[in-house]
C-alpha cells in the first residue's frame, strides 16, 4: 500500500511539472518537431513560398514522443504555402500560406490548438542572393480535463478522493490567444552546385497570457522565442546532393540545438526518384537517425528520436517516431522556378 501511495504521488508530481511548465517562464519550448526542415511555416514565416522545386507546396508533419512512459505526447501539423504576384515584381514574388497544428499530452489531455496564416515577400538582389522577410499572425487554444487529474489535497490517507476539492486556484480549463512571429532569411547560391541559406525568427513577439490559473498569481506572459538555421546543399558527384544544417532555438531559459546531415541519392536519370537518408543530433538530448523516399514532386520522410539523456534510463533509448509527407510541384509547367537551389 505505501508502493502504491509513493508512485502516485510521484504521477502526480510529474503531471503538476508538466502543467506549470506550460504556464510559466520555464524551461518549456513550443511546439516543434525534430525534421525542422520540414515544417518550414512553423520555423519561420520568411519561408512561405520559399520552395525549391515549385511554385506551390501542402505537407503534414505527426510526431508521437514516450509512447512507454505514460500517455504518449502526439503532434500533428498540417500547412500549405505557394508564390503569388510573381509577374508584378522583378525578380521578385509574394509567399502567402497557413498552418494547422495539434498537439495532445499527459494524462490530462493538456491540448493545443494552433492555426495561422502566413505572408512573405521575396526579391532577388544581383546575380547569387535572395533575400526574405515574413510574418504570420496565429491563435492558440490550451485546454486541460481536470477530471483526469488527482492532486495532493485529495488525498484521504488511503486513497486519492476525486470528488475532493483540489484546492488549486484553477480559473478556467482553456485559454485563447492571439501570436505574432516575424522572420528574415537570405540565401547565397553562387553557381549550380553550392546553395547557403540562414534564417532568424522570432515568435510570441506579443508575449500573449496563457494560464489557467487565477490572474496575479505568476507571470503568465509567453516568452518570445528566438530561431535561428543555417542550410547548405552542395553537389557531390553526379549521383548525390548532401545537405547539412544546423537549427538553434532559445525560450526562457531552454535551448534546443540539432545539427546533422542528409543525403539525396538519385534513383533514375532525371534525379525525379531518390532515395534519402540521413543522421541528426539534438544536443544533450536524443540521435535522430532519418530515412526517407522522393518521387515526382513527393516526400515521405520517418526519423526516430533515441534518447541519449538521462531519461534513456527510464524510456530505453525510446523517444519519439516523426513522419512528414510533402508535395510540391508548379500550376503552369510552363514557368521557370523562382527558387534557388542544387538540382539534379
Amino acid at each position: 500500500m505505501k508502493t502504491k501511495r509513493m508512485n502516485k504521488k510521484f504521477n502526480y508530481l510529474v503531471i503538476l511539472i508538466l502543467v506549470c511548465s506550460w504556464q510559466t517562464n520555464s524551461s518549456a519550448q513550443d511546439l516543434h518537431f525534430s525534421q525542422y526542415f520540414h515544417s518550414p511555416l512553423l520555423v519561420n514565416p520568411a519561408n512561405t513560398g520559399f520552395i525549391p522545386d515549385g511554385e506551390y507546396r501542402v505537407g503534414m508533419n505527426y510526431r508521437t514522443q514516450w509512447a512507454n512512459i505514460g500517455n504518449p505526447y502526439k503532434t500533428f501539423s498540417a500547412f500549405a504555402d505557394g508564390q503569388v504576384f510573381g509577374d508584378r515584381f522583378e525578380n521578385g514574388w509574394i509567399g502567402i500560406g497557413g498552418a494547422l497544428l495539434r498537439d495532445v499530452a499527459g494524462s490530462g489531455n493538456l491540448t493545443s490548438t494552433r492555426a495561422f496564416g502566413s505572408v512573405a515577400y521575396h526579391q532577388a538582389v544581383g546575380l547569387g542572393s535572395l533575400v526574405s522577410a515574413g510574418f504570420n499572425i496565429g491563435w492558440t487554444n490550451k485546454r486541460i480535463d481536470f477530471s483526469k487529474l488527482t492532486f495532493d489535497n485529495q488525498w484521504n490517507g488511503k486513497f486519492f478522493d476525486i470528488g475532493a476539492p483540489s484546492g488549486e486556484p484553477f480559473a478556467a480549463n482553456q485559454v485563447n490567444y492571439f501570436s505574432l512571429q516575424a522572420g528574415l532569411n537570405y540565401a547565397y547560391y553562387p553557381n549550380e552546385n553550392t546553395y547557403l541559406n540562414v534564417g532568424f525568427s522570432a515568435s510570441n513577439i506579443n508575449r500573449p497570457n496563457e494560464s489557467f490559473f487565477s490572474p496575479g498569481l505568476v507571470d503568465t506572459r509567453i516568452p518570445t522565442r528566438l530561431t535561428t538555421f543555417v542550410n547548405g546543399s552542395f553537389r557531390a558527384g553526379d549521383a548525390w546532393i548532401v545537405n547539412p544544417n544546423v537549427y538553434v532555438s532559445k525560450m526562457s531559459t531552454a535551448w534546443e540545438v540539432v545539427g546533422g546531415v542528409n543525403g539525396q541519392r538519385k534513383l533514375n536519370e532525371d534525379g525525379s526518384t531518390q532515395l534519402i537518408m540521413g543522421a541528426y543530433y539534438r544536443v544533450t538530448d536524443a540521435i535522430i537517425p532519418m530515412v526517407g523516399f522522393a518521387q515526382s514532386g513527393y516526400r515521405l520522410t520517418f526519423s526516430y528520436d533515441a534518447t541519449a539523456s538521462t531519461l534513456k534510463n527510464y524510456n530505453q533509448t525510446r523517444g519519439a517516431y516523426e513522419v512528414s509527407i510533402i508535395k510540391q510541384g508548379l500550376i503552369d509547367k510552363s514557368r521557370d522556378l523562382k527558387c534557388p537551389a542544387v538540382r539534379f
